[in-house]
């Protein structure tokens, strides 16, 4: 799977890509909303995946572990509209927007649909048939009329965007035990679970008594075997879903653990 291309404006860009499938994982550093115009983009945790269609509209906080995979219609390039919102932006924004003193943390906020809205994302397409950046100051008129809008339609996003906390310490074992599939360095994991590298690392080997890099191998291991095994899924459309960076890498490690290629499972 290839990179989509991707017209950068500023703050606000089009997402677009015309292969069969494009998928990332992501770890935000801070949130963004993605309007859907054409195709199929999906979100998935830990334990759930959501598809959102053309004319819905999802925001993912910051500090949040997903996989999202963006897809064409059966005819039609995938197309989205994101915006990113600074925390300089959100913090001028909220200091006149009152905030719950308990803010909302979901991994991810799905809009509903309202006129207003879809106004709002369809008159930045025009500007994206410019070869300059959007003019002077209009994505961050664009970025502050989509907080009033989204403030106004929904409580629940000031409740989401108005929260400026870094991770807390969370529990070790259940985040791994949810989380291993993602392919992230060692300092990454280290900041979501609220920890330095150093701790993580003395926490890990205490709680698993082996080391982080060897446990999240076992593991993606194992969790690839059963769905060669038993889901009968071929090698080459599991490899990004156990945490393995290209099939190569996966290939070697497999047999490696097993003894014998994952093409023969």
């Amino acid at each position: 799977m290839g990179k989509p291309e991707a017209l950068f404006q500023g703050k606000v860009f089009l997402s677009c890509t015309r292969e069969k499938s494009y998928t990332r994982e992501l770890v935000l550093d801070q949130p963004a909303l993605s309007y859907i115009f054409a195709g199929t983009f999906t979100v998935t945790d830990g334990n759930d995946t959501h598809i959102y269609h053309p004319g819905d509209l999802v925001i993912i906080p910051r500090n949040q572990l997903l996989r999202v995979a963006k897809i064409p219609a059966a005819n039609e390039a995938y197309r989205s509209v994101a915006i990113f919102f600074p925390a300089a932006t959100l913090r001028k924004f909220y200091a006149s927007h009152p905030v719950p003193s308990q803010p909302l943390q979901p991994k991810y906020l799905a809009i509903k649909r309202h006129p207003l809205l879809k106004s709002l994302f369809t008159s930045l397409l025009p500007y994206f048939e410019l070869q300059d950046e959007l003019p002077a100051g209009l994505a961050e008129i664009k970025i502050q009329e989509t907080l009033t809008l989204l403030n106004d339609l929904n409580p629940q996003v000031q409740e989401l965007l108005g929260s400026f906390q870094e991770p807390d310490k969370v529990d070790l074992p259940s985040y791994m035990e949810q989380n291993f599939m993602y392919n992230l360095p060692l300092e990454k994991f280290a900041y979501l679970t609220g920890r330095s590298l150093t701790t993580f690392k003395k926490d890990f080997k205490t709680v698993f008594n082996i080391t982080p890099g060897r446990w999240l191998t076992d593991k993606r291991l194992e969790l690839a075997h059963y769905q060669l095994s038993i889901q009968k899924r071929k090698p080459s459309d599991i490899y990004l879903d156990a945490g393995f960076e290209n099939l190569s890498h996966f290939s070697y490690a497999f047999k490696k653990k097993f003894g014998y290629s994952p093409a023969t499972v």
